[in-house]
C-alpha cells in the first residue's frame, strides 16, 4: 500500500461512528486531512482494558521492545497473511487490533507511474484496519503507534498496485476490536481477503501525493 491516506471528513460526519471516550483535547486539535502522512498522529478506534475508546497514535509502528525509538525501523503497513508470524507485529495482532478512519487511500502506479486515489462512490468514510502499539520509555513517558494491515489486491486496485489496505466493514467494530484466542483470530482472517470493488472508485491524480 502507498504512503498515504485521506481523512477529509469532518468530526461531526465521523461521530455516529467512533466509540467510547476520545483523548482530551481531540475536538479542539482535530481538522480534516486530504493527506495523512507517515509520522503523523492519526485517528484510531481501540479497545483497551475491555472498553472501546477513540485514540491518537502515531503512523509507523514502534515495538515495545524496541531500545531506542530513534533507531528503531517503524514500519507504516503489516502484511495480514504474515501478520500473527512476524515478532514485531504478532503481540499487536493478537492484542491490540485498532481502527483507522478514512476516506481515501493512495497507491502509485501505472504506466508512467501515477498517483491514484481510492474512494467509495458515495464519498462515506470507511474503516483501514492495523495494529497498534504503547512504546513505554525507561522514564514513565509512553508513546502509541501503529500500521495498517494490508491484504492482495482486488480488481479495482490490481492494475496500480500489488498491495491494498485492509478495509473493515462498517458494523463490524467489535469483533474486530476484541481479545480473541487463536480460533477467534483465524475467525478474522476472512475480513482481511481482498473487498468488493463494486461501490467503489479509481481517480487518476496529476500530481505527487
Amino acid at each position: 500500500m502507498g504512503d498515504r491516506y485521506s481523512l477529509a471528513t469532518s468530526l461531526g460526519e465521523l461521530l455516529p461512528h467512533l466509540q467510547g471516550p476520545w483523548p482530551p483535547g481531540l475536538q479542539a486539535y482535530y481538522a480534516p486531512r486530504q493527506e495523512v502522512c507517515p509520522g503523523e498522529p492519526v485517528l484510531l478506534q481501540r479497545q483497551e482494558h475491555g472498553r472501546l475508546q477513540v485514540g491518537l497514535a502515531l503512523w509507523g509502528l514502534l515495538p515495545e521492545w524496541a531500545k531506542d525509538p530513534a533507531e528503531a525501523r517503524r514500519p507504516l503497513s503489516a502484511r495480514s497473511e504474515t501478520v500473527n508470524e512476524k515478532v514485531s507485529f504478532r503481540g499487536a495482532w493478537r492484542h491490540r487490533r485498532c481502527l483507522l478512519p478514512a476516506d481515501a487511500f493512495f497507491e502509485w502506479g501505472g504506466t508512467p507511474k501515477r498517483p491514484h486515489r481510492f474512494a467509495r462512490l458515495d464519498g462515506a468514510p470507511f474503516w483501514i484496519g492495523g495494529i497498534w502499539e504503547r512504546w513505554i520509555g525507561p522514564d514513565g513517558s509512553e508513546l502509541d503507534t501503529c500500521c495498517i494491515l494490508t491484504t492482495e489486491p482486488n480488481g479495482l486496485v490490481r492494475p496500480i498496485h500489488g498491495r491494498m489496505p485492509v478495509v473493515i466493514p462498517m458494523g463490524l467494530e467489535e469483533p474486530w476490536l476484541a481479545m480473541a484466542d487463536g480460533p477467534g483470530l483465524r475467525a478474522l482472517e476472512p475480513l482481511m481477503a481482498p473487498w468488493d470493488p463494486a461501490d467503489w472508485q479509481v481517480t487518476e491524480l496529476d500530481r505527487g501525493t
